[in-house]
């Protein structure tokens, strides 16, 4: 069991919340995956098929090019003849109406052979057929070649261009006939304009199944694909006819409808597949990391990183828009490299790869594509404390990747020569490790959303000239240099049991800050006269017991990480302030020869202490809970203490670390973090060799 498992039993609500998450996860997973078969290729006209010999799954019929369908249907246009409905009782009505203004005096001094002149011209016209501008709108300016003129159970084909509109109607009519002396200028006792009336109206419901017969003519297909007939080669160029084939394979995917037996099983499938992926991360966590899973921010950085990815997968693949190799996915093993652990990292990057590659054409290629490139930016990503380091990770990520896919070239035969290498994955390869840099600026986000801090953030928290360290070291100059001690001591033993030594030295600069408020009741900061002279016992260890709630009030209003403040309050864990405690004691009990009676700590001020119990003297905890804290808790203990050492030999500093790491142990200082008795053990040797190196001995010069 890994040492970050909490053991104990978890409650019915702990249970709750793990259930509620596993299935939150599987349904995001499920609602985004595309449905049906989605899997897309990727290709470009001119450039070689890079994949592998695409074997069409069904029969499909090969559709031709929209340029060619468009050229048909202009040909086929000629055939089509909209529908006119003729009025034949409209031609009588004018001719009738005519006769009748001849015979008034309107009609009087018209010569009478204009009549049967006027009668044959209008008979002419109606027969011909008069279109109404409503009816010439119908058309816009794509008129047609031929209309079909019905009146009855006639019909009868005529030219779009014979028919006449109102206007040529009525020039037509008044048009002069030399041989018989026809002048309109005779007729202006007639308007003949009201004699033309349009006798032609389109009839929507019979040109629209006139031009469904004609658009049937129309053949959008040229051949059929055959299942399991070989379209295009792995190498092979994507010209012309290849394309077209690839085309019409992507519309029959559009338009093939599933089954309802079919799409219960890609459901279930769908689901079957989310939630084992969901559950076996939860038995990573639940098996090496439990204590992630009693933090809900850390539940939900988590849950973020790996679902966003395969949705970003699943979106690109939905709407075909480029290829998946262009997503940074090393950002996610990068993220959680930096804010939780190396092995979490792998393992929720693994379980993000194998969640998206479901729905890619070549899902091995991508799987061992991004592992690769995942386990390069975990190894080569320790700490990101300076930008270059990103740098070099996204260089090495991109090139590692780059080398992966070229190998698995070569591993299915791409690469030795007889068949050209597609450059694309390559491109997009290139592109997603530059978008990985991206990283650095996504940092700050996650702290605030999630509460996490980076390795930016504490470096930055350990310039000195930050507000509140150099406030510390100008009202609080003993306390600051003994934080100081502190944070080189302790990240010296981190760095040799594998802590965070950037974390477990910004906490050490920070976890003395409370002082500031009553520096001068803390001997680093007393020059001659001890204000703790006259106090009572209780009273001077409840100020410097105080100093852990100042700090943590510091570090709100200074607005410093909760990882920094939890080394605040667990440095000295629940331990007694144990000088004032022995001397409370002693100036209680009533044998002299147990340090009773007057002694130096005596005072009027001092009641007696009979039955005083530890609490007034001991610190308020938490103890340490993690082994960043632990080690600091050692660490302020012994330079602390070695401060007080009558002689600075190799005997008396081992027994010092000795004496004071021992005591922590047996009190159960530790019991509630991730430390184990050997790495007690090296921190005992680094903070005894460090503290020799400090305070070795020094040669008397001449005077």
């Amino acid at each position: 069991m890994s040492r970050y498992n909490h053991v104990h039993t978890l409650s019915f609500k702990a249970y709750l919340y793990r259930i509620l998450f596993s299935l939150l996860a599987t349904a995001i997973l499920v609602v985004f995956m595309p449905f049906g078969n989605n899997a897309t290729h990727h290709y470009q006209k001119g450039e070689p098929w890079d994949e592998e010999a695409f074997i069409a799954q069904d029969s499909f019929p090969i559709l031709k090019p929209a340029d060619r369908i468009a050229r048909e249907q202009d040909s086929l246009r000629q055939y089509y003849e909209p529908y006119l409905r003729m009025d034949a009782d409209m031609m009588e009505e004018q001719i009738a109406a005519l006769r009748q203004d001849f015979s008034t005096p309107f009609g009087a001094g018209i010569p009478h052979y204009f009549l049967p002149h006027l009668q044959e011209k209008l008979r002419h016209i109606y027969s011909i057929g008069i279109l109404s501008r409503e009816a010439s709108e119908q058309f816009g300016e794509d008129k047609p070649r031929q209309v079909r003129v019905y009146h009855g159970n006639e019909s009868n084909v005529r030219r779009f261009s014979q028919l006449f509109s109102e206007k040529t109607a009525y020039e037509y009519l008044i048009h002069e006939d030399d041989s018989i002396h026809y002048n309109h200028s005779r007729l202006h006792g007639l308007d003949l304009m009201k004699y033309v009336s349009p006798n032609l109206t389109y009839d929507a419901e019979k040109s629209a199944q006139q031009r469904q017969e004609v658009d049937g003519r129309l053949v959008r297909t040229m051949g059929v694909v055959l299942q399991g007939q070989k379209v295009v080669d792995r190498g092979q160029i994507v010209d012309d006819e290849v394309m077209g084939i690839l085309l019409s394979w992507e519309e029959h995917q559009k338009e093939h409808k599933l089954s309802t037996q079919e799409k219960v099983a890609r459901f279930g499938g769908r689901a079957l597949y989310a939630a084992i992926l969901v559950v076996l991360l939860l038995m990573y966590f639940q098996q090496f990391r439990s204590d992630y899973l009693d933090s809900l921010r850390t539940v939900l950085l988590i849950m973020t990183l790996s679902l966003f990815f395969p949705i970003v997968t699943y979106t690109i693949v939905a709407h075909v828009w480029a290829s998946v190799y262009i997503v940074p996915y090393c950002v996610l093993p990068i993220m959680l490299r930096i804010f939780l652990d190396s092995r979490t990292a792998f393992m929720t990057h693994i379980t993000a790869v194998l969640a998206s590659a479901v729905v890619l054409t070549q899902p091995f290629i991508f799987i061992v594509t991004q592992t690769v490139a995942g386990l390069v930016a975990i190894y080569s990503l320790r700490e990101l404390s300076q930008r270059y380091e990103l740098l070099r990770t996204a260089a090495l990520v991109t090139l590692s990747a780059m080398l992966t896919y070229l190998c698995m070239e070569f591993v299915r035969g791409t690469a030795d020569g007889s068949q050209e290498i597609g450059r694309w994955p390559y491109i997009y390869l290139m592109a997603a490790g530059l978008l990985s840099m991206l990283t650095y600026l996504l940092l700050i986000p996650i702290e605030r959303i999630f509460g996490f801090s980076s390795i930016v953030t504490l470096v930055e928290l350990q310039n000195v000239n930050n507000p509140l360290l150099r406030r510390l070291s100008e009202e609080a100059n003993g306390t600051f240099n003994h934080s100081m001690q502190v944070a080189n001591l302790a990240a010296e033993v981190a760095n040799r049991i594998g802590a965070k030594a950037q974390l477990v030295r910004t906490g050490a600069l920070y976890h003395d800050i409370g002082k500031l408020e009553n520096a001068v009741f803390f001997t680093e900061n007393q020059n001659g006269k001890n204000p703790h002279d006259g106090l009572p016992y209780e009273r001077s260890a409840q100020i410097i017991i105080q100093h852990v709630e100042n700090g943590l009030r510091l570090a709100d209003k200074y607005k410093l990480p909760k990882v920094v403040r939890d080394f605040i309050a667990t440095h000295h864990g629940k331990s007694l302030t144990r000088y004032f405690y022995i001397k409370a004691k002693e100036a209680a009990s009533p044998d002299p020869s147990k340090g009773g009676g007057n002694g130096p700590a005596a005072s009027p001020f001092t009641p007696p202490l009979e039955g005083m119990g530890e609490a007034a003297f001991r610190y308020p905890g938490p103890k340490p809970q993690t082994l960043e804290q632990a080690i600091l808790m050692m660490a302020d203990a012994v330079e602390a203490a070695s401060r007080s050492l009558p002689e600075y030999t190799e005997e008396s500093i081992n027994a010092m670390v000795e004496r004071i790491v021992g005591s922590q142990v047996s009190e159960g200082s530790f019991s509630e973090c991730a430390i184990t008795f050997r790495e007690i053990a090296e921190a005992k040797e680094v903070l005894c060799a460090r503290l020799r190196t400090v305070y070795h001995t020094r040669i008397q010069y001449p005077e």
